[in-house]
């Protein structure tokens, strides 16, 4: 679909300035009026007309790829994308949008395609589109819709859109059980798009993800102190958030795990005979629980084993 574009010498160049009609035109210079690719879009039009897809996707894409600086070239690209889409060829159809925006971004379709490329990628998204293959259905990978959402993105850097797109791909890495590509790519959304909708509910997750990776791990104390301090910088960035409550609620029973951790630690050495350590570690849990049944028995101990 992409034109190879080949370098030529520049003395060429410079001797061919304004007369050499076989030149294509210079990139920026605008669409051209071209006979062949007239023809072209007349021959797919009128495949297209006889039920011919197949036919008429392959002339608009010759026309687009051969001659793309004609005034044809982005109607063709559209139309052999919208053509691929209503086959089922999810992916072909995305790249051929593709094409027509990296190529064609003054065209008046500019928005039509990203418009139809934002349906294509966040339907894959959800499970929602699935890819004709050979005749038959399978579902898109998770590279190949990571790979959608992520050109989609970059399509639209600066807009919600891209908040929106690298929010999903976190989504869709958390439900896949890739807990590091899941917080890459939330944390993705706090930093670059930290004033979008998402960013909130991102940094959030980054927290939640943790925590279960810690409750999964025996209570993995790494995990539980980087998901206290994601919530910590959750209720700093984000005060007044719908979900700052919970936050709370979650710092406060991360602080009672750690306690717990590090009373079954002192527990360990007690039995394993090192009073030295056992000591150091209920001393731990009388000064920071200051109160309660963990302070308790942890004084109990402390007074048994002295």
């Amino acid at each position: 679909m992409r034109p190879t574009l080949i370098a030529l010498p520049a003395a060429l160049l410079i001797s061919s300035c304004g007369s050499n009609s076989e030149l294509p035109p210079m990139v920026g210079s605008g669409a051209s009026d071209n006979p062949r690719a007239d023809a072209l879009f007349a021959q797919a039009q009128t495949a297209e007309q006889n039920g011919k897809t197949k036919k008429a996707i392959g002339l608009y894409d010759e026309l687009a790829d051969e001659i793309p600086f004609a005034s044809k070239a982005g109607e063709a690209r559209f139309r052999q994308a919208q053509l691929l889409e209503q086959s089922g060829e999810t992916l072909k159809a995305f790249d051929a949008y593709q094409d027509l925006l990296s190529q064609k971004q003054g065209s008046g379709l500019y928005k039509k395609a990203l418009d139809r490329q934002t349906s294509l990628a966040f339907a894959a998204a959800d499970g929602d589109i699935k890819n004709s293959f050979l005749g038959l259905r399978s579902s898109l990978s998770t590279d190949k819709v990571v790979g959608m959402l992520t050109d989609l993105a970059g399509n639209a850097p600066r807009s919600p859109l891209a908040a929106r797109a690298s929010f999903k791909i976190g989504d869709i890495y958390a439900s896949q059980g890739e807990p590091s590509k899941a917080i890459s790519a939330y944390r993705s959304v706090v930093v670059n798009y930290p004033s979008s909708p998402e960013a909130p509910e991102a940094q959030f997750r980054v927290g939640e993800i943790l925590l279960k990776e810690a409750e999964e791990g025996n209570q993995d104390q790494a995990n539980l102190a980087r998901a206290k301090e994601s919530f910590e910088d959750y209720l700093s960035q984000f005060p007044g958030h719908k979900r700052n409550g919970e936050a709370r609620q979650l710092i406060s029973s991360i602080g009672g795990r750690d306690i717990q951790n590090t009373y079954d630690i002192a527990s360990f050495y007690e039995k394993k005979g090192n009073i030295t350590s056992a000591k150091f570690y209920y001393q731990e849990v009388v000064r920071r629980a200051k109160s309660g049944e963990l302070h308790d028995k942890a004084q109990a101990r402390l007074n048994a084993l002295n």
